[in-house]
């Protein structure tokens, strides 16, 4: 890997130095944060960097092309070819999240690196459980994570990451509320990353491996990206919101529409979104499988930096708002998608899938055609995606009415402010009263149901009930683990009014409720404040800087730590005889990969976080979940113990799948657990970007059937060899050869994305394995 040598010892240093002194302006350096004084933007550097590409494409270029391009590591010489060739990025900074926090320190840790060349963060947000309330729930998930928590804190502390305890709030709103800011370009070990583009930034979920590069200093490599432009007219009015932008979206593009590319919203219809709102858009974004998605600077995301006292730099992102922070005149897409804002109905989008689409005026005829439950057990509101304070203002504004005729919700009403911050400023403005009065719930500023970390009590496992939530995923279950649980994505406003109605035939648009003394009553469209008139209460300080100092130490008997052994290299054969694990039927996402609720707590234990490992894949031999054939024994079994059965035999094994394998989440447990269970090679029709990336740097060889229709030829008792591997370079099919029980064999063809140097991680066992190569 060509860009890999930084780990000499001097080329660290010199990033190091570039850490502290990047960006400073000769005249006026601006920081890119209150927490980061030292570090100071430097728009110029990046336009000049774009007028290096825009000379030598000969084009108008689009904004997510200004800001990528900005970040080249090497603009005059770099390979530039949408949806080909493959970028070598420097971003601004790394945030991580504390479930895969664990895995990427660990990581970092290993490389032997004193501290982080580029600003990180790590952001306690998804190990806190949803049971009881804000102040109990937090006060059991310091005590029952107390370990991990105190080694991400010392780690923070030592190599020089801030560190947001917990109840600080979600990592997308913190960043949004402090880190993020138009132009920028960051990556973060969390799917849903894109939030930060509702401030102009190119913010992209990656899988831990990744952020251990650009913290120790590796340019970052992506493959260059599509553009898919989204041209927006009109202006939202009525009961339709943000949300129902991406919910429409995700209804056109599907949820692998989106692969390989950026979404970049334009158009007049733009100045009519709030800057939150557009961090809802971009959010979700990562439900169509983009990249990431972004918006132009404009006068919005300007009034929401100076409501987060961040006004200079405003000042000097309008300095480059038409060379940098907008698409050039004429920029042409890959795609374009026109939406009327005008004319754009409610959506709310599921169940089991987020792209499949219910205009709110269609959704209780579809509900009873398809069967859905039409009782709603649960309303849920806020999460990274809509939690802002626009979002909890409208809520509220539906929740008032309803008081005021004497009605409390029918379904349970559960709130999850999105950070510290909000949870202050809704409470000093009476809106967390009125979510009470209705019978709702406050959970503690977390992630909570909508990762899975919710004990839920009203139904039992496998009893079918519906529950609507203003999240951003609703895959089989992702909320409560309950496969029968069925459960819709729409806005925050509509999650209130279905919530007061508990019927999910309810359509607020046209029905009416009944008042607490029997007359009937239609609610109002919602209303609500953009941004607080008294400014933000910012509420605690869960802030922790880091000192550059002290020690981190990880118990060896511990079952949450667990410090990592390097895999082994390839030997130089070819893969021969591997058995097929598991042929994997339909979807199958990180969450049927890599489960999360409960298993979250195991997130930096390689080897317990592994007995999760496809549990909830349909396994396509009899359509049942965590029992495959022991290829062996002749017995049916759990998937993680028949491939702990094959590692101790060393039999290797390969996992067959679907469409768009790894959909949803950046979590590379989903690639490090096959890895260290002995898995080799994942076959499918194809992947999701981020889980194909993860796999590539575990040194699990992603392969895509030639024809999709191959799928179909691989039986669960075949022997399949992949080979001619010392042959295998860049754009070169690898051969595939399967032997039937039956004595026959087929002979398959199978691509991949590998380039070169992804090659040679595969070589030398992982990318981690390769970054140490280097540094001897």
């Amino acid at each position: 890997m060509q860009a890999i040598v930084f780990l000499l010892q001097k080329s660290f240093l010199s990033n190091h130095k570039r850490f502290l002194h990047n960006s400073r302006s000769l005249f006026n350096p601006v920081p890119i944060s209150k927490f980061e004084s030292d570090q100071s933007l430097d728009y110029s550097k990046y336009a000049k960097n774009v007028d290096v590409i825009r000379k030598r494409l000969g084009r108008p270029l689009t904004l997510s092309e200004k800001i990528l391009y900005g970040h080249l590591d090497d603009a005059s010489t770099a390979d530039v070819v949408r949806g080909e060739s493959y970028l070598k990025l420097r971003p601004d900074r790394v945030a991580m999240q504390d479930a895969t926090a664990q895995m990427a320190t660990l990581q970092f840790i290993s490389s032997g690196l004193p501290r982080v060349a580029v600003p990180t963060t790590i952001h306690c947000d998804h190990l806190i459980t949803a049971e009881v309330g804000a102040a109990d729930d937090l006060a059991t998930a310091n005590d029952v994570n107390r370990e991990v928590y105190d080694f991400l804190a010392s780690a923070g502390n030592k190599y020089g990451m801030g560190f947001w305890k917990p109840g600080s709030g979600i990592i997308h709103q913190i960043v949004l509320e402090n880190y993020a800011f138009p132009g920028l370009l960051m990556i973060g070990t969390d799917s849903h990353t894109p939030n930060g583009g509702g401030l102009g930034g190119l913010c992209v979920g990656v899988g831990g491996a990744d952020a251990v590069d650009v913290m120790a200093g590796l340019p970052w490599e992506l493959k260059c990206p599509k553009v898919i432009g989204v041209r927006l007219t009109g202006k939202l009015n009525g009961w339709t919101s943000p949300k129902d932008v991406i919910l429409k979206v995700a209804d056109i593009l599907t949820v692998k529409g989106g692969t390989g590319a950026i979404v970049e919203y334009f158009g007049p219809g733009v100045d009519a979104i709030s800057c939150t709102g557009m961090g809802t858009i971009c959010n979700m974004g990562a439900e169509i499988g983009a990249t990431t998605s972004v918006f132009p600077f404009n006068n919005r995301m300007k009034d929401y930096l100076m409501a987060t006292n961040r006004s200079a730099i405003a000042e000097e992102a309008e300095k480059f708002k038409s060379a940098l922070l907008s698409s050039d005149p004429d920029a042409s897409y890959d795609e374009i998608i026109e939406i009327d804002l005008d004319t754009l109905e409610p959506h709310v989008n599921g169940p089991f899938t987020p792209d499949l689409a219910h205009p709110i005026s269609k959704l209780g005829t579809n509900a009873k055609q398809n069967d859905y439950p039409l009782d709603i057990k649960v309303g849920l509101i806020g999460s990274c995606t809509n939690s802002s304070y626009e979002d909890m203002c409208r809520a509220a504004s539906v929740a008032r009415q309803a008081l005021a005729k004497g009605v409390k919700a029918k379904s349970e009403f559960v709130v999850t402010p999105g950070s510290e911050q909000i949870r202050a400023t809704i409470q000093r403005d009476n809106l967390t009263q009125v979510f009470e009065d209705i019978g709702g719930v406050v959970l503690a500023n977390a992630c909570g149901p909508c990762i899975g970390q919710w004990n839920r009590k009203d139904v039992q496992k496998g009893e079918k009930n519906t529950i609507v939530t203003s999240y951003n995923r609703n895959f089989t279950g992702r909320n409560d683990a309950n496969p029968a649980t069925h459960a819709f994505v729409t806005s925050p406003e509509l999650t209130t009014a279905l919530a007061l109605a508990g019927d999910l035939s309810f359509n607020p648009l046209t029905d009416e409720l009944t008042a607490a003394d029997g007359s009937k009553f239609k609610l109002d469209p919602p209303n609500g404040d953009e941004l607080p008139s008294k400014g933000f209460d910012p509420g605690m300080d869960t802030y922790q800087a880091p000192s550059n100092s002290g020690d981190v130490h990880v118990d060896p008997k511990s079952d949450r730590l667990q410090l990592l052994t390097p895999f082994k290299p390839w030997n130089g054969n070819d893969l021969e005889d591997m058995v097929v694990l598991i042929k994997a039927r339909g979807k199958c996402t990180t969450d049927h990969i890599s489960a999360a609720g409960p298993w979250l707590k195991f997130r930096g234990h390689l080897d317990n976080i592994s007995n999760n490992y496809m549990i909830t894949a349909i396994n396509d031999e009899n359509g049942e979940m965590n029992k495959v054939k022991n290829q062996v024994t002749g017995e049916y079994s759990p998937v993680p113990d028949t491939a702990r059965f094959y590692k101790s035999k060393d039999i290797p094994w390969v996992v067959i799948g679907d469409e768009n394998l790894g959909e949803g989440s950046s979590r590379e447990h989903a690639a490090l657990e096959p890895r260290h269970l002995g898995g080799r090679a994942v076959i499918v029709k194809s992947f999701a970007r981020i889980h194909e990336t993860n796999l590539k740097k575990q040194g699990i060889l992603p392969l895509t059937f030639t024809n999709p229709a191959d799928y179909s030829k691989v039986q669960p008792n075949d022997k399949v060899s992949l080979v001619g591997l010392k042959d295998l370079s860049a754009g070169k099919p690898v051969k595939c050869i399967l032997k039937h029980s039956d004595g026959t064999t087929e002979e398959l063809s199978l691509n991949h994305s590998l380039n070169e140097s992804q090659i040679e991680w595969f070589h030398a066992g992982s990318a981690l394995n390769r970054m140490k190569e280097m540094q001897n």
